[in-house]
């Protein structure tokens, strides 16, 4: 793959804004005219040279913008509660604040998410992003809805649900609140410090077996940090979390994802012993995931930051999926297959067991036999 005329953004993760999979045109780097150009990938049509050929002129379009800023927009949700059937995934109903991360994370397995918005999951997915302003109108109505089934939910199933804007609109924190009210088990995932400003509710949610959180801390390499996961918080400030969210009696575990070969493989004992030594009592992993447009943007982006190793660490994916770049088989996309892929296994189950973590692990979510409904307001039901 030729990385000719991408460069690296500050604060930014994607190198280019690479169309998605929907898109009628491939925008690729002509060598010879030195400029993106965009190629029509429709079948030949008689009579028109361009069917099969270049559309347009060497002019750098829109693929990857000098100072791409950050632009959040207002979303009116029809729904909120996502529901899933993978035996992959511990919960079956989730719920994502928002489209579009701005942690930048270059990895992230939600970047094709953002083709279904006519935008491209490059650096479209870290800079074009929406907030859902009447998700805690929706879920209320939702939980009050007669047939409604509790079941755990998770946050932070696709996009962080601490991402920076989460500072200013606050979606998550309204969300927290309204389960909080009707007593209804969640889960988080998330890699931000923000999530401490929310204590008071976890630690009440907490205190009556309600809710559990997730850290994901990928690495402690602050260089290595700056490129991957450029907006997020530092490794040590996702550690210190932690310990703030083990202090308020918040049930909290570690998550070492994904694991990239030959990048932070090596850090994965280090790192949940610093996390049980925090608070941490569960951890978990998952291998590195490249389907659909994420492979091209990782590949990319690997070749730019680190070109000695990029072979090493493509041949060593591949070898854990089978000899492709993504295996999607249930049971199989999380973890892979092989001989690094099991080792990886050996390694993490050797380290849980000498830190103590996943002793006694209770069931992820939350207990729903306390899931109520309260009154709604106005309700005149307690004078009859």
């Amino acid at each position: 793959m030729n990385s000719g005329g991408l460069h690296h953004h500050r604060g930014r993760g994607a190198l280019s804004n690479r169309e998605s999979r929907y898109s009628a045109t491939r925008v690729e780097w002509d060598e010879s005219e030195g400029g993106w150009r965009d190629r029509i990938p429709a079948k030949p049509i008689d009579g028109d040279p361009q069917a099969e050929g270049w559309n347009g002129n060497a002019a750098e379009p829109d693929l990857a913008p000098r100072h791409p800023a950050t632009v959040c927009t207002p979303e009116t949700a029809k729904s909120i509660i996502a529901r899933n059937k993978s035996p992959d995934i511990p919960f079956e109903q989730s719920i994502n604040p928002y489209r579009g991360c701005e942690h930048g994370c270059i990895y992230c397995y939600a970047r094709p998410s953002h083709a279904y918005l006519d935008l491209s999951p490059g650096l479209d997915f870290e800079t074009r992003l929406s907030y859902k302003q009447n998700a805690a109108e929706l879920l209320e109505a939702e939980l009050r809805r007669p047939g409604y089934r509790c079941s755990p939910i998770a946050l932070g199933a696709n996009t962080d649900p601490y991402q920076p804007m989460e500072k200013e609109h606050q979606i998550t924190r309204q969300i927290l609140e309204v389960l909080l009210r009707f007593r209804h088990p969640f889960s988080i995932v998330t890699r931000s410090g923000l999530i401490s400003r929310d204590l008071d509710l976890l630690s009440a949610a907490a205190a009556e077996g309600l809710c559990s959180v997730a850290v994901s801390v990928t690495t402690l390499d602050r260089d290595l940090k700056r490129l991957m996961e450029p907006r997020a918080p530092a490794g040590e400030i996702r550690l210190q979390t932690i310990e703030r969210l083990s202090r308020a009696g918040v049930p909290v575990s570690v998550m070492f994802a994904p694991v990239i070969p030959a990048l932070n493989d090596r850090e994965m004992e280090g790192i949940l012993e610093r996390a049980a030594v925090a608070g941490a009592t569960g951890a978990g992993y998952v291998m590195l995931r490249l389907p659909l447009e994420i492979r091209d943007l990782f590949e990319e982006w690997l070749r730019q930051h680190y070109p000695l190793k990029a072979d090493h660490v493509m041949n060593i994916v591949r070898e854990a999926r089978g000899g492709r770049d993504y295996d999607s088989r249930f049971g199989h996309r999380m973890r892979g297959t092989g001989v690094f892929a099991e080792l990886i296994a050996d390694r993490f189950k050797v380290a849980c067991r000498r830190y103590g973590l996943n002793r006694g692990r209770a069931a992820r979510g939350g207990d729903t036999a306390k899931f109520r409904v309260p009154p709604a307001a106005g309700d005149q039901g307690g004078l009859f």
